[in-house]
């Protein structure tokens, strides 16, 4: 007996160390995690529970020139409701109100709010769905609702915010405008993204329910500083003028894409560019910047510069005789024809000029550079044409000359295919800045899209004229090919757009597009070839032509052959129209500027129009469906006043149509 006894005590003392040891060591491990690691562990739980949360600061604006925004973030706000943040009595008290109120704001019967809190405050939810994605200002009525007046803490009032960022004028200069996100950075948006990037913020959260996060403060920890702005040289008059003309013209020729570009000739500012691409379903919008990237044979457009080389170097006169034949020639086995069946016979350089002669302007170059093919070359890229003007956005495509130097480019027949557009690549920007120089009395100045910098309404950089060359041929060459481009208008190519209302100078250009090598269905290799069925249509030049306030190229690729694929046929009459109607809308600003001329013969047509308007136009007038800018000019001449809000095309007119006017009426338009 006493020895079971004493085994039993045995165990008991065993067990009794056993568990004093296991009590020391948890004893132990408490100390070591409470004061030796404790920092540890304390971080990990804050970790886990509470968090910075980053507010987002607003991008800068973009804005044009006239501080029109192109470009803006807004705040949208999420807004949730902690149901146990409320007392009972509170809660009681004020739902019936509460309920009423988000109704009347966000649509829902009050019956459904009713319910909808109830419900959610016997499930003790601290992170109840209200709205989301709601505007400031619905945002602001919110907060002064029943309940969630008391904030936070006694109204269980939880916001959640961010930024998104719209444009204004909607897709019109999108392109243009840009963005800096997943895309990439494109535009005015991704060349001054570091510029309008603000200063992110941050408030505390704490992690509730669910793996939820709620606000712990009601202010944020740390305020987010908003970007700075970047003030660009666009019109939106000339913009919307530009965008549409040359839509109408896509449109209308089922064109592939098509670009138009609106320069200030003294300054460089761009004041319009739009940059329109088909859609599948036959639409177009701001596909890619083809002004500023897509690089091209030029066809046409490009004779300018090869009159300009030998009339710089006095070879030729605009009176030089050559003789056209019957308009085809043929060099090392290819042929180069003139549209113009039969060809011109014997005419001036000016006069092949002037109707776009191919054989001419080849005849002309060869007899002169065809022994000295680098002096042409050497010319050419005098003007600048060589180089990549710098725009102050990214993606400018990169021109190509060809030169001897180079023999792997440059064949038998690349001098003369040169002479009139061929085997050279420029962008549509590239091609403008030449003509804008010519324009400019030979001086070459830098594109330029931004005016200046700004933060908080301050000026911190401004953007001057860049003069890339002083002056890129003597003045005797430049006033001569002036004088030729404006008859191109007058009596050439482009005699289908002249008005003797306001005068242009310009050049046509059509030219086949190269189809690069491929293998067809059957297998079979096909050689590169020029398409004769591809075109780009293509206008560029200045008005007025004596004495220029802006220049603009309009290029179309791939217009429907069966409609029309010439340069004069497609492109011309876009530029006509940018032109007539940046006259008639803003005629005024024209003739401010110094060394514009006035336009006395227009002002007293307008004078005549004002004082006898009425006589004819007593009754409103349809504008709905109309571009904005035409239904403000019609309007204003029948001597209403016009107020509008968006842009596109006039949705509805405060008037209805055949409504009685008197002169000083105001006319309310909603554009789409």
């Amino acid at each position: 007996m006493a020895t079971i006894k004493k085994s039993i005590l045995n165990k008991l003392y065993i067990v009794v160390v056993l568990m004093t040891l296991f009590f020391i060591a948890i004893i132990g491990r408490i100390v070591n995690i409470q004061y030796a690691q404790g920092d540890k562990y304390r971080k990990l739980f804050v970790e886990s529970t509470v968090k910075n949360d980053t507010i987002f600061s607003n991008r800068g604006n973009v804005y044009a020139a006239d501080g029109n925004l192109l470009a803006t973030s807004m705040y949208k706000y999420t807004i949730r409701m902690d149901l146990l943040a409320v007392k009972s009595s509170v809660f009681e008290k004020n739902i019936n109100a509460l309920s009423k109120s988000l109704s009347a704001l966000l649509g829902k019967p009050t019956s459904y709010y009713q319910e909808k809190l109830r419900t959610a405050r016997k499930r003790k939810n601290r992170y109840l769905l209200i709205a989301r994605n709601i505007g400031y200002n619905d945002y602001v009525k919110m907060k002064q609702f029943p309940i969630f007046r008391l904030g936070a803490y006694k109204g269980g009032f939880i916001t959640e915010q961010k930024t998104i960022r719209v444009l204004p004028i909607g897709k019109i200069a999108e392109r243009t405008i840009g963005y800096d996100d997943y895309r990439g950075g494109a535009g005015i948006e991704g060349a001054f993204a570091d510029y309008l990037e603000g200063e992110n913020g941050w408030r505390l959260k704490q992690k509730i329910a669910k793996g939820q996060w709620k606000p712990i403060n009601d202010v944020n920890e740390k305020e987010p500083i908003d970007g700075r702005d970047v003030i660009t040289t666009i019109d939106i008059n000339i913009k919307d003028i530009t965008h549409h003309a040359l839509l109408r013209q896509l449109e209308y020729f089922e064109a592939e894409h098509g670009c138009a570009v609106v320069m200030e000739v003294e300054t460089g500012e761009v004041k319009a560019i739009s940059n329109l691409g088909k859609t599948s379903k036959g639409t177009y919008y701001e596909k890619r910047n083809y002004a500023v990237w897509e690089s091209h044979e030029p066809g046409s457009t490009f004779k300018l510069a090869s009159l300009m080389v030998a009339l710089d170097d006095k070879v030729i006169d605009t009176s030089t005789v050559v003789d056209t034949g019957n308009g085809i020639l043929m060099i090392h086995g290819k042929k180069v024809e003139d549209s113009h069946r039969g060809g011109y016979g014997k005419i001036s350089a000016a006069r092949a000029f002037e109707v776009s002669s191919n054989v001419g302007i080849v005849k002309l170059i060869r007899k002169e550079y065809d022994h000295q093919p680098q002096k042409f070359v050497d010319k050419i890229n005098s003007f600048g044409l060589n180089d990549k003007i710098g725009v102050q956005i990214k993606g400018e495509g990169t021109p190509v000359i060809p030169t001897p130097k180079d023999k792997k480019t440059w064949y038998k027949t690349t001098l003369e295919w040169m002479a009139w557009g061929y085997g050279v690549s420029l962008t549509p920007l590239q091609i403008l800045t030449f003509y804008n120089a010519v324009a400019n009395d030979g001086q070459l100045v830098q594109p330029r899209f931004v005016k200046e910098l700004r933060a908080q309404n301050k000026t911190e950089k401004v953007f001057e004229k860049v003069i890339v060359k002083e002056r890129i041929a003597s003045q005797e060459t430049i006033d001569k090919v002036k004088k030729v481009m404006e008859n191109v208008v007058k009596r050439g190519t482009a005699s289908a757009i002249y008005s003797p209302n306001f005068s242009m100078a310009g050049k046509t250009g059509t030219a086949k597009k190269l189809v690069l090598g491929y293998r067809n269905t059957e297998g079979k290799y096909i050689k590169a070839h020029y398409s004769n069925q591809l075109y780009v249509a293509s206008f560029a030049g200045f008005f007025p032509a004596n004495n220029p306030k802006y220049s603009c190229i309009v290029v179309i690729h791939e217009p429907k052959k069966e409609k029309g694929y010439y340069g004069a046929t497609v492109a011309a009459p876009v530029f006509k129209e940018i032109a007539q109607k940046i006259y008639t809308s803003t005629v005024i600003n024209v003739q401010n500027v110094s060394d514009t001329p006035t336009f006395t013969d227009i002002n007293k047509l307008y004078q005549e129009f004002d004082k006898d308007v009425l006589k004819t136009h007593k009754e409103m007038p349809n504008v709905k469906g109309m571009p904005g800018m035409d239904a403000v000019s019609l309007l204003e001449n029948i001597g209403l006043k016009v107020k509008f809000t968006g842009s596109g095309k006039v949705k509805s007119q405060s008037k209805r149509k055949g409504t009685l006017l008197k002169k000083g009426d105001i006319i309310i338009l909603k554009l789409s």
